[in-house]
């Protein structure tokens, strides 16, 4: 999964969002996602702010900026994953993929312009992406019911309780001038919806139903990378 620091989906507000969610909504029978009628309701409030303010503008930004660049910009961010990614690697005890994210962030860091050229890819040195929701699930957490937040995005309790965790690690969250801090926020948020935008054409042009199309997507990858692309078969919706 993708992760700078809204880090890149504006923590804060999904935080209260989910205490909203958990607090006042009556379940379902649907196992993964007990709250599905709120979570389909700030579904259609994200996609409404989706189509009408952040398509055109990354539409707008794709035109504006050269490929070269856009891809510098999303090298950027990748590297502070990878590190976060590495940190996450030694919480989970997983040695071999820390060397290969430690790896990178050297690589990229020291040789790559501050992370802006992917030289480590180049190389064939493989990106980890652990994040703090995964570390909780790899320690025993239960990821508990599926949560849509208006701007954030898909997520779950465990999912959201590593952003929390992100956010409180993030480098970028230190950096003490507000301004400058603020930017790189808005710049990652604009670099990650670019890099979901063919995605999310995909499920605008296969899914009947899209919110189910992205709930399933997001659960399904999750899954994948918690087992290490190996996961055992799901257990049976009651």
């Amino acid at each position: 999964m993708r992760t700078l620091s809204i880090p890149r989906r504006l923590p804060a507000c999904a935080a209260a969002l989910a205490l909203m969610v958990l607090s006042g909504c009556a379940a379902t029978p649907s196992r993964v996602d007990p709250f599905e009628p709120m979570n389909r309701a700030f579904f259609e409030v994200h996609t409404a702010v989706d189509d009408a303010v952040m398509r055109p503008f990354i539409k707008g930004y794709e035109a504006v900026v050269p490929e070269p660049v856009r891809n510098s910009v999303s090298n950027f961010f990748n590297n502070i994953d990878d590190l976060i990614s590495a940190i996450n690697d030694a919480l989970q005890g997983n040695w071999d993929q820390l060397g290969h994210d430690l790896g990178r962030v050297i690589l990229n860091t020291g040789f790559g312009v501050g992370g802006l050229f992917d030289l480590a890819s180049q190389v064939g040195i493989p990106r980890g992406n652990k994040d703090f929701g995964l570390t909780f699930g790899v320690w025993g957490f239960d990821q508990g019911p599926y949560l849509f937040i208006p701007i954030f995005g898909p997520t779950t309790v465990r999912d959201g309780a590593g952003w929390i965790a992100r956010i409180a690690i993030g480098p970028v969250g230190y950096i003490p001038d507000v301004p400058i801090r603020n930017s790189l926020y808005g710049v990652g948020a604009v670099d990650l919806r670019a890099q979901s935008a063919s995605a999310l054409e995909l499920a605008d042009t296969a899914a009947l139903d899209r919110y189910i199309f992205i709930r399933n997507a997001y659960l399904q990858r999750r899954r994948y990378l918690l087992y290490d692309g190996k996961p055992p078969p799901e257990p049976e919706e009651p």
